[in-house]
């Protein structure tokens, strides 16, 4: 695969002031169960080329799934033939590569392959845990899935740049639905959306254990139905580390995105409330906020050995002691705000798509709040969320609502009974603002996202955001 794209790009020269390629091989294989039956079991092998470059400032892709070398240099010529059809003008700026163009091979690491796994052993397991869940009538949807994924991608550019690497990634979840008098109610685990899923091997599915937690969930989905509905006030709320995931996913890491602040997605995935001229002065949250864009975490959907320009993974403090100090960008867009390196963050889903400005692992740093029952204590009175049910945030990302599944009440520093379908609502300076607590190292989980969309055409990409429980002051809470 290398040399071929090496040998492609050089037949570029001369021809494109700037040419690179990739090819990219994907095998994926997924498995549910709904109730005490098979629902799918899908199996996909994709491999195909891209090849972008750049003529007298115009810029021009074509992808191919033929990937002879006959194809591939039909690709390259098709792009060379778009770029030069595009408007002429000044070559966009772009970020400079480092000194010594990396090269060499990258992979994810695991202990056990998941694709060992047989389709059928992979269903059995997932038998195993919504049989569990019971036989109550009350419960009319006990689901479970697992996947499976590898990616092998080289890539090669007239910059010198030539490296391939390998992803792995696997995991999964379960889900009751429960309905009674007109109420409905979710229970997932371990997360909502999918289940967990990580860079990672078979070692990381077991460890899951969703048999032994599918009668708990069940449990709890039952009892969520005769639960009473979340009072509307301000008061504390105390975070699970899944939904403070989605919350940096949503407000940080996607108002963050520079080609978003440079207006560059504007007509799709929205802008941001952020400005150029806010970095290094703005306060997006209290002193307890700490990010950092992390490429080289282990485990992390967002992990790499470099980025879809050649750019190697990097870890970068986006928000340090609530100020705001960088933002997610690539070559172009880093370029543009006169910046000297790219942040790393071009990514592009498979082959027959550009690189776009994507988040790698977007992480809120542990802080020294310790355990969730830490929190828990040090809260006189509040209200204790958990799993992700719904979210709603807008354009700018600025203003949001969020549902989660599971609510409990906080009195004296302890957990009260259950609440149904709880939400809180906040601005997003202003609720990072209210961050009085983090939890610590011990309690700082990495949680998988597989359905982040953007890009035009659509995108879809896998990020991870490390978290620990996290508590806000004065936040709006109430119904979903």
């Amino acid at each position: 695969m290398l040399d071929q794209l090496s040998d492609l790009v050089d037949h570029a020269r001369g021809r494109a002031s700037y040419a690179e390629a990739r090819r990219v091989h994907t095998r994926s294989e997924d498995v549910s169960v709904l109730d005490d039956r098979c629902e799918a079991v899908t199996a996909a092998e994709t491999d195909g080329i891209g090849v972008r470059v750049a003529v007298e400032g115009g810029w021009g892709f074509a992808a191919t799934r033929d990937t002879s070398d006959a194809g591939a240099r039909r690709a390259l010529a098709r792009a060379i033939e778009i770029a030069a059809a595009a408007p002429k003008g000044t070559p966009p700026p772009r970020a400079p590569l480092a000194p010594d163009p990396p090269g060499g091979h990258w992979e994810s690491r695991w202990e056990r392959d998941p694709f060992a796994l047989s389709p059928q052993a992979r269903l059995e397991l997932l038998l195993i845990a919504t049989q569990a869940m019971g036989s109550d009538d009350r419960i009319v949807r006990r689901w479970g899935g697992l996947s499976a994924r590898r990616m092998t991608t080289a890539f090669a550019s007239t910059e010198g740049v030539a490296h391939t690497q390998t992803v792995t990634e696997c995991g999964g979840g379960i889900q009751a639905i429960a309905i009674a008098d007109g109420e409905l109610v979710v229970r997932s685990y371990p997360t909502a959306h999918g289940g967990a899923i990580a860079q990672a091997g078979l070692e990381h599915i077991e460890a899951l254990a969703l048999g032994a937690n599918a009668a708990r969930v069940a449990e709890e989905a039952l009892a969520l139905l005769s639960a009473p509905v979340c009072p509307e006030r301000t008061t504390t709320l105390v975070l699970h580390p899944e939904q403070v995931a989605l919350q940096v996913h949503e407000s940080i890491g996607h108002a963050l995105e520079l080609d978003r602040i440079l207006l560059g997605e504007a007509s799709y995935a929205g802008t941001s409330w952020v400005a150029v001229d806010d970095l290094g002065s703005l306060r997006y949250g209290s002193e307890a906020l700490n990010v950092t864009a992390d490429a080289t975490v282990p485990g992390g959907l967002g992990t790499f050995g470099w980025d879809d320009e050649g750019v190697p993974a990097a870890r970068t403090p986006l928000i340090v002691d609530g100020v705001l100090r960088a933002t997610l960008s690539d070559r172009q867009s880093a370029a543009t705000i006169g910046l000297d390196v790219s942040g790393g963050c071009a990514r592009a889903d498979g082959f027959a798509r550009q690189p776009i400005v994507r988040m790698t692992n977007v992480n809120l740093e542990p802080g020294d709040g310790g355990t969730l029952d830490d929190l828990i204590a040090g809260t006189e009175r509040g209200i204790y969320m958990e799993t992700n049910r719904s979210w709603s945030i807008d354009d700018r990302r600025l203003q949001f609502q969020f549902g989660c599944e599971l609510g409990r009440e906080i009195v004296d520093g302890e957990l009260r009974g259950l609440l149904r379908n709880p939400s809180y609502a906040g601005i997003t300076p202003r609720f990072w603002g209210s961050l009085d607590a983090v939890g610590s190292q011990a309690n700082w989980t990495l949680w998988g996202l597989t359905n982040c969309g953007k890009g035009e055409p659509g995108q879809m990409m896998a990020v991870s955001h490390g978290t620990a429980p996290a508590r806000f002051r004065d936040v709006q809470v109430g119904i979903a």
